[in-house]
């Protein structure tokens, strides 16, 4: 089923358009390796992904870290179905904006 072209605002902002787009095609990342990725500040990344739980796009999971002798745990963060059914929307949007008929000048 081809997904229905939809703008979505609360992806539309940069740091998140670019988060959907590297979270889409797996299954989850590390949060640290998002922050080098973004390279965005860690409190700019937390604050992004916070408001994206907020509407049931991310969500995170932690865990003991492997490469950690102490008690730190690890952050990996996901793409829910609902977020990812929005960012298809909204990339198939931008697409039909991309591939518009030129307007006529009168």
């Amino acid at each position: 089923m081809p997904t229905e072209p939809r703008f979505d605002e609360a992806i539309h902002a940069l740091t998140r358009l670019r988060l959907c787009a590297l979270l889409r095609p797996l299954e989850a990342a590390n949060f640290g390796t998002l922050v080098g990725a973004l390279r965005v500040s860690e409190a700019n990344l937390s604050k992004t992904i916070r408001n994206l739980i907020e509407i049931g796009y991310v969500q995170t999971s932690k865990q003991a870290s492997l490469e950690r002798s102490d008690s730190r745990r690890t952050t990996t963060v996901s793409l829910t179905p609902r977020g990812r059914a929005a960012f298809d929307g909204h990339i198939a949007a931008l697409r039909d904006l991309a591939d518009a008929e030129p307007l006529q000048r009168p």
